[in-house]
């Protein structure tokens, strides 16, 4: 099974973030802007957490807060879970299965590299099967 470095190296290669204290409005805008359910919560180029739809669903909708006068470091999920580039796919998927979440931040000696979501995971493993039956195919007709 390929690593996560694999799917790093066939998706868009930008970071998207916000700073910890930009407001929840201005992360909704940029997450509309990039079509991303997920912004990661950086400062001085540290990872300090992910804000996502569902904070924003369950830590400002269903609380009654207001967006523009919220901060992301009030809402932002801190200290999320991270994998290296070296990480098998299979071990991704487990995590964010059995951890109930989406996005899964890629850090490498340090230093944010990445960000990948169950539809990178999913989308490999439609291509990894279609190639395994391909293969299978072409070994029976042979």
């Amino acid at each position: 099974m390929k690593t996560v470095k694999y799917i790093l190296e066939n998706k868009a290669k930008s970071i998207v973030s916000v700073s910890p204290n930009d407001s929840v409005l201005g992360a909704l805008r940029i997450m509309m802007e990039k079509n991303i359910s997920a912004l990661l919560v950086v400062d001085q180029g540290v990872l300090l957490g992910i804000f996502t739809e569902r904070d924003y669903a369950r830590k400002i909708i269903l609380k009654g807060r207001a967006s523009a006068n919220t901060a992301i470091h009030e809402v932002m999920t801190s200290n999320p879970h991270t994998v290296g580039p070296n990480h098998s796919i299979d071990h991704c998927m487990q995590l964010m299965t059995d951890r109930h979440f989406r996005h899964l931040p890629i850090v490498e000696n340090g230093n944010l590299i990445g960000i990948i979501s169950i539809g990178d995971l999913v989308k490999y493993i439609i291509e990894d099967q279609k190639q395994t039956i391909s293969h299978l195919e072409s070994y029976i007709n042979s």
